[in-house]
């Protein structure tokens, strides 16, 4: 990582050097101003104003524009972050395995503050919202790279790491294992998929015949929201594209922001070739000829095994020209990385940073299918879809139909995590109880799981009988467990503040109802709550979920409706009165002023005025 010296005095010279060979390997493209940036950074280790100025000339945008894309993202940084920028996962799973803990003593080893850099400009210590690794945490990011099972002592080593300015590659390896944490295997993970045998199958059947058996499939998206998948390809296929180009768009949304989330992870390491096969697939469906894979920032660390296996296909004959020996079947991929916004997993804002823009979601209609890429027909399928797309090509829509429910069809992958013996990937047909779940995963004393993230559905024990189904508890694939002794207010708490931190900003009721909701939040556990507090929270439900731009903040207050429902004795007793109470205590705040000017008299007190007073 080079340096540079900001401001007057900066060497212009230098610096073009710098971003020459960056904008070259980008061809200066405003498409590709998100991944310019990443990778001036990681020269760099952060974007001064210089660079932004260069780099706004070089791909002909507005500097403004620049600067607001790098300031969206929470991976970018406009000021120095250290040679060794330290993010703590602040899942909720993560902090139940002792992760602020282990923040605080990294910090008394290092002597600074959490989120602010060293007076040397070695290190900073933070905090991100989830790195995607609950099944073996607590897990953190140096400078983008994972380390997972971290504990006291590990974390006494790797202050010594940092003091000493060892590179990463001399850090122990083992600190940096991630494993597959594969529990339970069906027809998916438990199937050797050779490469190609997919596309073969599919170009063997024909488009129109390959779009039958997706319908027979009756194949549901795996990201969450359950859209029928042959649909969407039906609607991309026959949509008609704009001044008279031909392109249409295969994207595959591998931004898993979810907390409790890393079923995609495990896919993307364990069956790369399994996921490229589904996005060939779906291009022959709807005619496209480019596929882009959204990679979440946190999982930069698999870019190179990724883009080995794409050159791989590239010589083999399964991506470029003449796929498969078909001369009109051309389709290549491309990886863009993410840089740290839990916002672009919805598939509108994904589009806009894949256009090197802000990860602001759009307004629908109209859809990404008949305008999604560069305003083109575009498909945009989770990892799992895709990969559950490949399979249906190679054994046929009825056989995948055969399995799961009737609305239900095929395998779930859930990625499972909290108090249990067991956590990782387990994969069943659709329709498995939640206590069957909890059996094989070893969760004994369950008060709660949280389905499908902060954004879905939290059940209690009365619930368990009930099955994961889209006709019953619906899920993206994260299954989080809390066992008894867990206060639920807590976890409710920790997802509030999820939200808030990772609301986009573009629309009021999102960007001031998930701060809202956080203060009461914040104000309950301070002893300050009343029942006024969780009046104001339903109320706030209610308006984020009917007037939110997009399912961010109509779905923020999910988890806090459920506890409040279910779990009502965990905010009840940290209630102290019956009526509204100031959070803030003036008297308090005025206490050193007093102290400072030598006076306490009945004068130099707030004496807060009766409710009704004027």
């Amino acid at each position: 990582m080079d340096t540079l010296e900001d401001g007057p005095t900066c060497d212009q010279d230098r610096l073009a050097d710098l971003l020459q060979p960056v904008l070259a390997r980008h061809g200066s493209d405003p498409l590709r101003l998100l991944q310019i940036l990443r990778d001036v950074q990681d020269d760099l280790g952060y974007l001064p104003p210089a660079a932004l100025t260069s780099i706004a000339r070089a791909v002909g945008l507005p500097r403004a524009r620049v600067e607001g894309v790098a300031g969206f993202y929470a991976f970018l940084h406009l000021v120095p972050a250290g040679r060794y920028r330290v993010l703590f996962s602040d899942n909720i799973i993560d902090r139940m395995l002792g992760s602020e803990e282990l923040l605080d003593r990294l910090c008394n080893r290092l002597w600074i503050e959490p989120g602010k850099v060293s007076e040397d400009g070695l290190v900073s210590v933070d905090r991100t919202s989830c790195t995607g690794m609950g099944d073996q945490g607590p897990a953190l990011l140096v400078n983008g790279r994972p380390l997972t099972r971290m504990s006291a002592e590990r974390i006494d080593r790797l202050a010594e790491l940092i003091r000493a300015q060892a590179p990463l590659e001399d850090w122990p390896a083992e600190y940096f294992a991630v494993e597959d944490n594969i529990r339970r295997r069906d027809v998916l993970l438990g199937t050797r998929w050779p490469a190609g045998e997919a596309i073969g199958a599919a170009i063997a059947r024909g488009e129109e015949a390959l779009l039958a058996e997706m319908s027979a499939s009756n194949l549901r998206g795996r990201g969450g929201a359950g859209f029928t998948t042959h649909v969407k390809w039906e609607s991309a296929r026959r949509a008609p594209c704009r001044e008279g180009s031909r392109a249409r768009y295969v994207v595959c949304n591998a931004d898993e922001g979810e907390p409790g989330t890393f079923k995609d992870r495990v896919l993307l390491t364990a069956h790369p070739d399994l996921l490229f096969d589904g996005m060939t697939v779906a291009a022959l469906a709807i005619g496209a000829c480019r596929g882009l894979v959204y990679l979440r920032g946190e999982y930069a660390y698999l870019l190179p095994e990724l883009r080995a296996t794409l050159e791989a296909r590239r010589r083999s004959g399964l991506l470029g020209e003449a796929i498969c020996g078909r001369p009109d079947f051309t389709f290549d991929i491309d990886i863009h990385l993410g840089a740290g916004a839990y916002v672009c997993g919805e598939e509108t804002a994904l589009l806009e940073s894949l256009e090197g823009k802000r990860g602001v979601p759009r307004n629908r209609p109209p859809f990404p299918v008949s305008e999604g890429y560069l305003r083109q027909p575009t498909v945009v399928n989770n990892v799992e879809t895709l990969c559950k797309a490949a399979v249906i090509a190679i054994r046929g829509g009825d056989w995948f139909a055969g399995l799961g429910t009737r609305q239900s069809t095929g395998s779930k992958l859930l990625s499972v995590s909290g108090d249990v013996d067991r956590p990782g990937i387990y994969e069943y047909p659709f329709g498995v109880p939640v206590n069957q779940v909890l059996k094989d995963c070893g969760a004994s004393d369950a008060q709660a799981v949280q389905v499908s993230g902060p954004s879905g559905t939290c059940l209690a024990r009365h619930e368990f009988s009930r099955r994961i189904a889209f006709e019953d508890v619906p899920t993206a694939g994260a299954i989080m467990v809390f066992a008894g002794h867990r206060d639920m207010f807590e976890v409710a708490r920790n997802f509030a503040h999820f939200f808030a931190h990772e609301s986009c900003g573009f629309c009021t009721p999102c960007r001031v109802g998930t701060a809202l909701v956080a203060r009461c939040m914040d104000k309950i556990a301070n002893g300050h709550g009343s029942q006024y507090e969780i009046n104001e929270i339903f109320r706030i439900h209610r308006l984020l979920h009917a007037a939110s731009h997009c399912g961010l903040g109509q779905t923020a207050c999910n988890a806090l409706f459920d506890t409040l429902h279910k779990f009502r004795p965990a905010y009840e007793r940290r209630l102290r009165s019956l009526d509204f109470e100031p959070g803030f205590d003036l008297d308090r705040a005025l206490a050193a002023a007093r102290q400072m000017t030598g006076r306490d008299d009945p004068a130099a007190h707030f004496e807060p005025t009766p409710a009704g007073g004027r």
